[in-house]
């Protein structure tokens, strides 16, 4: 499940990229929202699954659809259409483990020595990549770095929110409330852009995959790793997304990756061992 789940989660960057020369990202991500809830509505149906009868369940996992799905996703697919590359605004939102760690030590949390050094370890490797594209340039200004740290800051909130106040549920029906609740939030500010959504295979082809494979499967197995882990430990498989996002730009949009990119890499992938090892 965390191979699949950062596969999966590291597209997202890509159709980002993809999609952006022919859609807004606010009113790509509304129509995104829709037909995913349509999605999972048909999906709770046939499974004849049962809706929560408690009303601050329903509140509480709207909270985490607005923060996870509106605030985090609104910030990454506006940072992209600004001109920030899709490696560059996936490194930046990975330093979410760090945050979640800090967090969490502060309100009493236990996070081990281990931990704290894989998390280090992984965090250097982020900085190793990141200060290679800062001095490429081009890519980073008050706006992008703006929208990325709102990315960031909603995806850590939603976690430390969802893992602290919503019970266990249907994956099904979660995914029905937080996608509902992120489209509400979302239509307003789709509303204010003024350009229409082009519509052919691209568009076409970003909008399946983002239905199906992101929010039907992605953002499904973030809820169950986070029902089922710590925050520390399931956030640090984040840590591995920028490196995949990096091969896959490379592979598709000839984003170059240099011997810096290699050596964070696996400096990333040894500290997200030490932390998910510390956990068993």
């Amino acid at each position: 499940m965390p191979a699949v789940f950062v596969l999966i989660w590291s597209t997202g960057f890509i159709v980002a990229r993809y999609g952006m020369p022919y859609a807004p990202p606010l009113k790509f991500l509304a129509v995104r929202y829709a037909l995913s809830v349509l999605c999972f509505l048909v999906w709770v149906r046939l499974a004849r699954v049962s809706w929560p009868r408690d009303g601050a369940q329903w509140g509480h996992l709207a909270v985490t659809g607005i923060l996870m799905q509106a605030g985090y996703l609104g910030g990454v697919w506006a940072a992209v259409r600004a001109g920030m590359g899709s490696g560059l605004v996936a490194l930046l939102v990975s330093i979410q483990p760090v945050l979640t760690a800090v967090w969490l030590s502060m309100r009493g949390g236990t996070v081990s020595g281990r931990q704290w050094a894989g998390l280090a370890l992984g965090f250097a490797g982020l900085v190793l990549v990141v200060l290679r594209k800062l001095e490429q340039g081009g890519e980073v200004s008050a706006m992008t770095m703006g929208l990325a740290v709102m990315a960031l800051l909603s995806i850590t909130a939603g976690t430390l929110y969802q893992k602290r106040f919503v019970a266990p549920c249907d994956v099904r029906i979660a995914g029905a409330i937080q996608l509902a609740a992120a489209l509400l939030a979302t239509l307003p500010f789709a509303a204010l852009e003024a350009d229409p959504i082009q519509w052919n295979w691209h568009s076409g082809g970003a909008m399946a995959w983002s239905v199906l494979a992101l929010s039907l499967g992605g953002s499904s197995l973030l809820y169950m790793l986070i029902q089922r882990g710590t925050a520390t430990a399931v956030t640090s498989l984040l840590y591995l997304v920028p490196p995949c996002t990096a091969l896959m730009a490379w592979l598709l949009f000839a984003e170059p990756i240099t011997v810096a990119t290699l050596v964070g890499i696996a400096m990333t992938a040894v500290g997200v061992s030490l932390v998910v090892r510390s956990q068993g």
